[in-house]
């Protein structure tokens, strides 16, 4: 490790690493002259250690070999593992503390500009859920731009930000978000909310370049499509048509912009990481698509956030667009058999057949994978057409350290690893899905004279509160739902058969929920950690639906379960819809009362087995 080239850098790390030891978690370190200078909490229990070296700096060196005439952002070339991320340090990497990250947590170098105002459209998805924490660990100033800002409060980063309410189509609310701020990340896009989407893509762009301008925001960056060379827009699938379009606004703007086009994504809980995965590890004979066969130019979650906080300080003279990809060329076909083989799976037969359409290929994903078909539809389309790098100019702005951008195999296996431990951070459905319902459950429970219909479920349960809290939140995914499991796949697959998301899109942590996160086909709306959960079901319906369940304390070690299903119809379908479905009411939701009151029972007793003493 070269420690010449150090001044100052700072590490995240959670608390009980430190208790670890190594020779970095000390006041001081005289083999490498370093000295912890600062020790502050960052506000979601992970703590700051800021490490300085006395004597003089070393020049920085530009990438071409003379004195840096401006400070460059993006993490030095010594990662260390921290829990603002994704997955992983890859091989070859000098790691030097006990713990495990992808997206974030380097040591980083503090020649980067610090304290930029930054503003975060789309927080609540799966990019910009990742690139707060990793702007807050460069120094910035972060402010999130959501229309449901109670979506965030129970990320781990949420004290450390601003969030407002707003909305990129609307001038007003966006223009008071941009008050203040040097730059803003558009990650925005209403893919899939219907034929308009285009439009309304191209309105929000217009409206967001103007408020910057009208702000003074010196820098707008924007993460869009990689687009194929020599192809008219016409032949371009509307999703990346759409993109290319938005990237041109904004460059129009007035306002400095990045561009930044990215192919395929490779990334725990990514939509084309999850698709991959799903194909490849449940089909081990394949009919596909003659799209295998196109060449793609993937890059890992870990270089996006890297080129992303790196475009922040980009000289204000700069304003165009970056291809983005790492070092591999593969066909989808290839990627398939690689994931295979870092996965330790045999080997797929894959065979391509011209007669699949992307439309059919959507419902195909759609059957085999999580990604429901309004999502995998513009995956599929986007995968027809060869997107390959045509320039890697971005490494004169955020140059790569060695070993990066990380290959194929090495974002797999980091993908990988923190899907097995249950560590995602985002995922692609953190986002709202297009279409589904976002109203909260109402205070007044007539809905100011509308009908709200109630089944309502309340027991006694043998367990303390604590226990029935734990199955409460583990509910869901692999966990099931604690009754007539036929009844709820069917539910799924008829969400399916009509384009929603249905059943499978499981659970981020296997035991932990917060706001926001998608459920199967319910999200999190509300959580009172040991008391209450309230999911907002996503499914499609003829109207709105809840599903609430609380743990109160009853006494004398006991708990008291109650647990309430509520429906708001939309027209007369939506009343005969609940009243044809209200007979199973009883089975579904009453058994699924007494099934998690029995589960919390059994883990109880089955702790105080494992607590008493051997003899």
């Amino acid at each position: 490790m070269r420690h010449d080239l150090i001044d100052e850098y700072r590490l995240y790390v959670h608390p009980v690493l430190i208790g670890q030891g190594g020779p970095l978690f000390g006041a001081s370190d005289a083999r490498t002259g370093l000295r912890l200078a600062e020790i502050r909490a960052f506000g979601n229990g992970v703590v700051l250690l800021r490490y300085g070296r006395t004597g003089a700096s070393s020049p920085e060196r530009s990438p071409r070999g003379g004195p840096s005439s401006r400070p460059r952002a993006g993490p030095s070339r010594w990662p260390v593992s921290a829990s603002t991320g994704d997955d992983g340090a890859e091989a070859g990497d000098d790691v030097t503390a006990n713990a495990t990250t992808e997206g974030g947590g380097f040591m980083r170098r503090d020649d980067a500009p610090r304290g930029l105002s930054c503003l975060v459209t789309g927080a609540t998805g799966y990019v910009g859920g990742r690139l707060v924490p990793e702007l807050l660990a460069e120094g910035h100033r972060v402010r999130c731009l959501a229309r449901s800002p109670g979506k965030l409060r129970d990320h781990p980063w949420a004290g450390s930000t601003e969030v407002v309410r707003g909305d990129v189509t609307d001038p007003e609310s966006l223009g008071e978000a941009m008050r203040g701020m040097d730059v803003a990340y558009y990650l925005v896009h209403a893919l899939g909310t219907g034929r308009g989407f285009e439009e309304t893509d191209r309105t929000a762009a217009r409206v967001f370049g103007e408020q910057a301008r009208a702000a003074g925001v010196r820098r707008i960056v924007y993460l869009g499509g990689l687009t194929p060379a020599g192809v008219p827009e016409a032949r371009l699938s509307p999703h990346l048509r759409s993109r290319a379009e938005v990237g041109r606004i904004l460059l129009d703007s007035g306002v400095p912009t990045t561009v930044l086009r990215a192919a395929v994504i490779i990334g725990s809980g990514s939509a084309s990481f999850e698709m991959l995965r799903y194909l490849t590890e449940r089909l081990p004979v394949m009919i596909t698509p003659s799209w295998v066969r196109t060449r793609i130019q993937p890059i890992a979650v870990r270089d996006v956030l890297r080129y992303l906080v790196g475009s922040a300080s980009m000289p204000d003279d700069v304003n165009r667009a970056f291809d983005i990809g790492g070092p591999d060329v593969l066909t989808y076909q290839e990627m398939m058999h690689r994931y295979a083989a870092v996965a330790g799976l045999p080997r797929r037969l894959i065979v391509p057949v011209p007669v699949l359409t992307p439309r059919l290929s959507s419902h195909w994903v759609g059957l085999v994978t999580p990604v429901p078909a309004s999502i995998a539809r513009p995956l599929t389309e986007s995968l027809r057409l060869e997107v390959v790098c045509r320039e890697h100019d971005i490494a004169r702005y955020v140059p790569d350290p060695p070993g990066r951008p990380a290959t194929f195999d090495a974002a797999v296996a980091l993908a990988l690893q923190r899907v097995r431990e249950a560590q995602v951070s985002t995922r692609w459905s953190s986002a709202s899905v297009p279409g589904a319902p976002s109203d909260p459950l109402p205070t007044d429970p007539d809905w100011a004279g509308g009908s709200l219909y109630t089944d309502h479920r309340e027991l006694t349960v043998d367990a303390a509160p604590e226990a029935l809290w734990r199955v409460i939140e583990g509910i869901g995914g692999d966990n099931g739902w604690y009754s007539f499991p036929l009844a709820w796949a069917v539910r799924g697959w008829l969400d399916r058969l009509v384009g929603g998301v249905g059943l499978r899109r499981g659970r981020r942590d296997a035991q932990r929920l917060r706001v926001g996160d998608s459920l199967d086909f319910w999200r999190v709306e509300e959580i009172e950690p040991g008391r209450l959960l309230r999911l907002r079901a996503e499914m499609r319906l003829p109207g709105l639906a809840w599903l609430e369940m609380y743990a109160e304390a009853e006494g004398n070690g006991r708990a008291r379960y109650r647990q309430r299903a509520l429906f708001h119809p939309h027209g007369l379908l939506g009343h005969v819809y609940w009243w044809g479905v209200s007979p199973f009411h009883a089975i579904v939701f009453g058994g699924m009362a007494q099934n998690i009151a029995q589960a919390a029972a059994k883990g109880m007793a089955a702790r105080g087995k494992r607590s008493k003493p051997a003899r």
